[in-house]
């Protein structure tokens, strides 16, 4: 049966529609509601009371589908998981008396709370959407009418937005009782909201500051969730009580990587992984994080599957350092430090119907199959992450147009040097112009971004940023020009080929593999970065690894790529990667 859209048993049914009728205004009916279940303001104003007695006495089994809010992030927990995690809290002698859900949707933690915690005086629920805030109301009334010798604590399910709540006052007004933060916050990002015109978003603000280029190219995007904990832990971190949410698994080590800089007072840092697929049917890896409030600060997490609750392993801070196993990691910590040489990451454009191309016949073919006639000097071979599986590449089945040799060029030459590239450009600059991120505002037609002089470089080492593969690819020129690669993957760019050989065997070696596993998530959105590419450090790698695997390596990568690369180089590559301050001891020393 449903009311104003919202799940309602038989039992709460019936019980309202007796109780309304024998009520005369909201006032009276809000003061039984509390003495009856101890739910305050049950209705907000009188236009509620009248239209729920109203909908009470004519209300009929609905065949209604549910609404589906999986864009917002909405994943309602079901009631069994919600109590399985409030029983697991239960387990480890956790008895709050404050109970704060900062997202209560259909408001299944306040009823597991309610059913398994003794000690419970307050509830606090805050939820912006208004059926699931009737429904969390009409699961409590069942949930008393079915036990009605259960403690009746105080409760506030409030409707708004979390972020215009006032979580300040409740923490200064209940400083002194143990307290319980559970709860299922969105899944969802501040980006894609905004895309939906929510107003369930924290005001505008840079909160990791990030700089320009980087906020405006995604990494100033982040996860509601990661927000409200961290907007929890700024008000609740000096309090006796606990923390428990069930967030992406992103979100659990965003929240452990900041906590170096934050220090919040957060203890007994852990991780439950839950089968999202079984709990939620969604493919989004997401645990239960947990925590002890007032704590001396922890900077490390330890890692339990929740079902079994067998540990796996310990990640975060191992001095410096953030890792995502620090057993693994304090077994090749050697190899972390400064790589030589700049990772790159690949081009980008915005813009693939126009810019990406296949060769067919003599002719260029873009994404919507136009036949294209250009100029060969603009137009590179491209290579895309599903491209980067075989050791050594010497063929690219794409290609992109470079419209410019460095960031911020003027493309004007383009349409005196190259007329059929421009004619061709021009015919599409609607799709340039709709390109939505901010970079390219106020810059010259056809910019692109990611190019630079390492863009040219003949030899290429290169390495997907989403796949879960740690092997790198020999990147080779095609017909005699350098390929180029998209944004998804980074690369090291050398002038000479042996270079190139040397830096591939270091970087596809097993200690190499060790060392990568030991500091990447492999349920990130991008498995490798720059700034974890950036702390290779090749010197050293190429000290830990003998010169005989090096010569057997430089063997089997001639025998089968016909290649002609001996170790002639060796000693200018070892130079080249070392520092010039060490150069300079070993002259003088």
């Amino acid at each position: 049966m449903r009311i104003f859209e919202a799940n309602i048993s038989l039992q709460v049914c019936t019980f309202l529609k007796e109780f309304l009728n024998n009520t005369s205004s909201f006032e009276n009916a809000n003061q039984k509601m509390f003495e009856a279940f101890g739910i305050k303001h049950f209705f907000e104003n009188n236009d509620d009371f009248q239209a729920l007695k109203e909908s009470v006495s004519i209300v009929a089994i609905s065949s209604v589908d549910e609404p589906d809010r999986a864009e917002y992030g909405d994943f309602q927990t079901n009631i069994n998981l919600a109590n399985s995690i409030v029983k697991h809290l239960k387990n480890r002698n956790i008895s709050p008396e404050i109970i704060i859900e900062p997202t209560c949707g259909k408001g299944n933690f306040i009823i597991a709370s309610l059913f398994n915690f003794k000690a419970i005086k307050k509830v606090f629920g805050i939820e912006i959407y208004k059926p699931y805030v009737w429904e969390t109301k009409f699961s409590i009334i069942d949930f008393f009418l079915s036990n009605p010798d259960r403690n009746k604590p105080e409760i506030t399910i409030t409707h708004c937005s979390i972020f215009d709540f006032d979580f300040k006052s409740i923490s200064k007004q209940y400083h002194f009782e143990k307290l319980l933060i559970i709860g299922n916050p969105p899944w969802v990002t501040n980006s894609k909201l905004g895309s939906l015109n929510s107003s369930n978003l924290p005001k505008k603000s840079n909160f990791k500051n990030q700089n320009g280029l980087d906020a405006m190219t995604g990494k100033g995007n982040f996860d509601i969730a990661e927000y409200i904990t961290l907007m929890l832990l700024d008000a609740f971190q000096t309090h006796d009580g606990n923390l428990a949410l069930l967030v992406k698994n992103s979100v659990v080590k965003n929240i452990v990587f900041y906590q170096k800089k934050k220090r919040y007072r957060i203890g007994e840092i852990e991780k439950y992984c839950i089968d999202s697929k079984k709990e939620f049917n969604v493919s989004v890896e997401a645990s239960l994080v947990y925590c002890k409030l007032n704590s001396i600060p922890s900077f490390e997490c330890k890692e339990f599957d929740f079902y079994s609750l067998k540990k796996r392993l310990n990640f975060g801070w191992f001095n410096t350092k953030f890792v995502s196993n620090i057993a693994d990691y304090n077994a090749t910590k050697e190899i972390d430090g400064l790589c030589p040489f700049e990772w790159r990451q690949g081009i980008k454009h915005d813009c693939t119907a126009i810019m990406e191309l296949e060769r067919v016949n003599g002719y260029f073919l873009n994404n919507q199959s136009d036949e294209i006639k250009l100029e060969e000097d603009l137009v590179y071979g491209l290579l895309k992450s599903s491209d980067l599986k075989n050791t050594v590449i010497k063929n690219t089945r794409k290609y992109t147009i470079v419209t410019q040799t460095k960031v911020g060029q003027e493309t004007s030459y383009i349409q005196h040097l190259y007329p059929e590239t421009y004619s061709y450009l021009k015919k599409n600059i609607s799709n340039f112009r709709a390109r939505k991120s901010r970079i390219y505002n106020g810059k010259p037609l056809f910019s692109i971004f990611g190019i630079g002089d390492y863009s040219f470089k003949p030899f290429k080492v290169a390495i997907s940023g989403l796949y879960k593969t740690y092997h790198f690819t020999l990147v080779l020129p095609q017909n005699n020009k350098p390929v180029m690669l998209d944004d998804t993957c980074y690369f090291i760019g050398f002038d000479r080929i042996e270079y190139a050989v040397y830096a591939i065997i270091l970087l596809n070696s097993k200690a190499t593999e060790a060392f990568l596993k030991s500091i990447t998530f492999s349920d990130a959105k991008r498995v490798f970065t720059k700034d974890l590419l950036m702390r290779l450090n090749l010197l050293n790698l190429a000290n830990l690894i003998s010169r005989t695997e090096i010569e057997e390596q430089i063997i089997f990568l001639n025998d089968k790529y016909s290649l002609n690369i001996n170790l002639l180089h060796w000693e200018s590559f070892i130079d080249e990667m070392t520092p010039k301050k060490e150069k300079q001891l070993k002259i003088f020393g």
